[in-house]
């Protein structure tokens, strides 16, 4: 049994190798892209707080008067009062300090790290393409499933001697396998965590639904909105909006809004304090002639298996806890690039290291 586990465990991970490379590079990066972006881009990102936060019309006077041939297209609202605010309009994204409104920069174009994170994201999805039956992201799911097979094998294979230290003085392979089963049996847990809820993420088309029924919940469906603009309508401030949203939602706090035109209803993205992920997953649909609601879920009340998806995508990001848990997550990524080469070293010397000392004999 223990030469079936272990083949099981070497075939398996020399299979998928490349693509557990990619989760761990891709996935240490990922957990912390606000805080490499507000790193990258100091001089627009940090603000000193001054107080209360400029009203939305106060900063759109800014930005018409710097700028008076631009459309407001969306406001980016900081949660953070030392992080500015993000004005993206029809020519440029505009950061603003929302305490005095001086403009800090903008930018044209995404640069470098702004396209890097995208292809990121895709590379940790779908190896970085897209076709209709979307392979790539077939591709790396199934690499998760059998991280799931390798991970037990190897923890059968670590029972036996359930060594924890490492022989340096030893031959380099014995020192590769004493790092390899160390890490491994240090990150687990943690491995087999990141695993499985990356698993659910990546065949959410099959596990959602799944997710629903086991709650005995349905997914809230968002209403097909069309907006009839009244005669001599006109369109409430967007800081009204901002105001109704959060009597809505009480206690969430927006931090995205779209500056609604003609037939747009305003959209609003909101956060609960206990919300990690970057997205909130709150949102108020508003009638911007009427006032009137036309839909609202926060993550609190959303049904349970929407808040299970969250919750899983939570743990899987590191957002669950906040700081805490995105560095442990990040740590965990890269013990599983460090499980891949040791691996692959181990294996390398074992195949050919056994070749070269028999070369040297003859």
């Amino acid at each position: 049994m223990r030469k079936f586990f272990f083949r099981l465990h070497l075939y398996a991970a020399i299979i998928v190798c490349p693509f557990l490379l990619i989760f761990a590079v891709t996935g240490s990066l990922m957990a912390f892209e606000p805080e490499i972006d507000h790193l990258l881009h100091a001089k627009l990102s940090y603000v000193e707080p001054l107080g209360k936060p400029l009203s939305l019309a106060e900063i759109s006077d800014k930005i018409h008067t710097a700028f008076p041939k631009d459309t407001i297209g969306t406001y980016k609202l900081s949660t953070s009062p030392d992080i500015s605010y993000q004005v993206y309009t029809n020519g440029r994204l505009v950061y603003i300090n929302q305490h005095n409104g001086e403009i800090l920069g903008t930018m044209t174009r995404p640069d470098f790290w702004q396209n890097a994170q995208q292809n990121i994201h895709q590379l940790h999805l779908r190896l970085a393409f897209r076709d209709k039956n979307d392979l790539g992201k077939s591709i790396m799911s199934w690499a998760g499933v059998i991280l799931l097979i390798i991970l037990p094998s190897g923890l059968i294979l670590w029972w036996k001697q359930k060594r924890a230290s490492v022989r340096w003085k030893e031959k380099p392979r014995l020192v590769w396998f004493d790092l390899h089963s160390l890490i491994g049996i240090a990150a687990f847990s943690f491995l087999m965590i990141s695993a499985f809820t990356g698993v659910i993420i990546g065949f959410e088309d099959k596990t959602a639904p799944m997710l629903y029924q086991l709650t005995g919940s349905k997914p809230t469906e968002i209403p097909d909105i069309k907006i009839t603009i009244p005669p001599g309508g006109k369109s409430m401030l967007a800081d009204s909006a901002l105001l109704l949203a959060t009597k809505a939602l009480p206690g969430a706090s927006p931090f995205s809004i779209n500056a609604a035109t003609g037939t747009d209803f305003y959209d609003i993205r909101c956060r609960y304090p206990e919300d990690r992920t970057p997205g909130g997953r709150s949102r108020v649909m508003i009638n911007p002639y009427n006032g009137k609601i036309l839909f609202a879920e926060g993550s609190r009340t959303a049904p349970a298996g929407t808040r299970l998806k969250v919750f899983n995508r939570a743990i899987h990001t590191g957002d669950i806890f906040g700081m805490f848990s995105k560095i442990l997550m990040s740590l965990v990524s890269l013990a599983l690039g460090f499980q891949v080469i040791s691996g692959l070293r181990m294996w390398w010397l074992r195949k050919w290291g056994k070749k070269s000392g028999a070369k040297a004999r003859a």
